[in-house]
């Protein structure tokens, strides 16, 4: 639709996640009204975070050293690995400030429709970390849909016979939220996680 450099910045930027072809078109105007060194500290900064953000050796969060500031902290629980699917999930999780034990990013869930299986995820280093018997507890924070119960699933029955303890985050109904508009996993799920209410 349009000529040369600003039809590719367009077609770059539809290619993000999140990111549809009127977004993209929207930045890409922005970008062209924006003056030439911010431009440029924004190109440089993608830049530099290319070459110098990595995957922490132990857990494989995004770090810029060779181990995050997580797995450097010696007073985490080294009993505790919460394993997640991305990196993103470990800074949501940090956010509650309930769990300070360590992580295992798996890099992705299981979906058949991705052609991804257990092999491409980080599943071996995570029964690595397991063997030396530090750790007691997995608790598995996969996402709440199909690809990270299949993924979960698939923990559970792998890490149980290694006699560490396997739990579940506890998933449900939204506070605020109503009955109507439930899908069946999620009312499923807040059945099973139903308490007893105590006087």
């Amino acid at each position: 639709m349009y000529e040369g450099p600003v039809q590719d910045l367009i077609d770059e930027l539809a290619s993000l996640p999140g990111i549809g072809p009127k977004g993209a078109q929207r930045i890409a105007f922005w970008l062209l009204d924006q003056p030439a060194e911010d431009v440029n500290r924004l190109a440089e900064t993608l830049l530099r975070v290319k070459e110098q953000v990595r995957f922490c050796q132990v857990c494989f969060n995004i770090s810029s050293d060779d181990l995050c500031r997580i797995c450097r902290d010696t007073r985490r629980d080294q009993t505790a690995i919460c394993v997640v699917e991305e990196s993103k999930d470990v800074v949501a999780i940090e956010r509650t400030r309930e769990f300070r034990g360590r992580y295992h990013v798996l890099g992705g869930s299981i979906s058949p429709i991705d052609n991804r299986g257990p092999g491409d995820l980080r599943i071996r280093e995570l029964v690595q970390r397991l063997a030396d018997g530090t750790v007691t507890e997995v608790i598995l924070a996969t996402d709440p849909n199909l690809e990270g119960e299949a993924t979960a699933t698939y923990l559970s029955r792998l890490l149980l016979p290694m006699g560490v303890a396997v739990t579940r985050l506890a998933s449900g109904l939204p506070v605020g939220g109503d009955l109507e508009y439930a899908d069946e996993i999620t009312l499923g799920r807040a059945f099973e996680g139903r308490r007893q209410v105590k006087a």
